[in-house]
């Protein structure tokens, strides 16, 4: 099973909100997560738009999961370093 850390989305039409979870890859977009590490609203003001549990992403990515390229971003942005 391969797993990966990406983005489920919520929220309404032109109100998004995403959920950082981590999720077997085959399985669809907003389908059944194995565990919810954090979140990102994009519309909130810049210091409430992301919160990220860095420490079960980090077991998460030691146990060989890999981020997608907008979580890696997202992960940048808060000075966390793969």
């Amino acid at each position: 099973m391969s797993v990966k850390i990406r983005l489920k989305r919520f929220g309404t039409k032109k109100r998004p909100y995403y959920r950082i979870v981590v999720m077997d890859s085959r399985a669809p977009r907003d389908g059944r997560t194995i565990e919810e590490v954090g979140f990102y609203h994009p519309i909130e003001v810049e210091e409430k738009q992301l919160n990220i549990k860095e420490e079960r992403v980090r077991e998460w990515i030691n146990k060989g999961a890999r981020p997608s390229d907008t979580v890696r971003r997202l992960l940048n942005r808060v000075k966390f370093y793969l």
